[in-house]
């Protein structure tokens, strides 16, 4: 894996073995980051990284200066690999790291954000009560995008919210705000 673009750009990094993650392909995120940056001016956003895993996403965005970035994920390798990473290469001031259970997290957390990126895992089928989940809680701003990545065989766009999707191989992005 590397960072695509930015203060830490062609930076290369790996999580240590048996990592329970699968990240976000290079592919993908440089797609991702292509419409983002076509759409939006990252810098000074608030962003929420849900099922951060290793950190991929998180780090995209710490690396093009975006703003204060909330990573969570409910496993300590996780949590404590993005950690690690983020200090080393001098961005653990952009990112918070939080071990929590996504969907209590949800339920619990009052702070709103700019840009919610999830990645929740594709063998379970939790995608669509996420979404609403997300989608009626306070946790996106009201102008703010909502990112759900998922299989390619799903589909979520019959969501009153949703805007858009991009395929990028086997992963699709698809985009969600509260006034599409």
């Amino acid at each position: 894996m590397r960072i695509i673009s930015g203060i830490l750009k062609k930076q290369r990094f790996s999580p240590p073995k048996g990592f329970p993650s699968r990240p976000t392909t290079d592919f993908a995120k440089e797609g991702l980051f292509n419409v983002l940056e076509n759409q939006l001016v990252l810098a000074d956003l608030e962003i929420l990284d849900l099922f951060a895993g290793t950190g991929n996403i998180s780090f995209e965005f710490a690396s093009r200066e975006a703003g204060m970035i909330t990573s969570v994920d409910k496993n300590f390798k996780c949590t404590r690999f993005i950690k690690s990473f983020a200090e080393e290469h001098g961005i653990g001031k952009s990112i918070n790291v939080v071990k929590a259970d996504v969907m209590k997290f949800i339920e619990k957390h009052t702070k709103s954000y700019d840009i919610i990126f999830a990645d929740p895992p594709f063998e379970e089928k939790l995608h669509k009560e996420f979404l609403n989940k997300v989608m009626s809680s306070n946790l996106l701003k009201e102008d703010g995008l909502f990112i759900l990545e998922h299989g390619k065989h799903d589909s979520f766009a019959d969501h009153e919210n949703y805007q858009s999707s991009r395929k990028y191989g086997h992963v699709v992005f698809s985009f969600y705000q509260h006034n599409p």
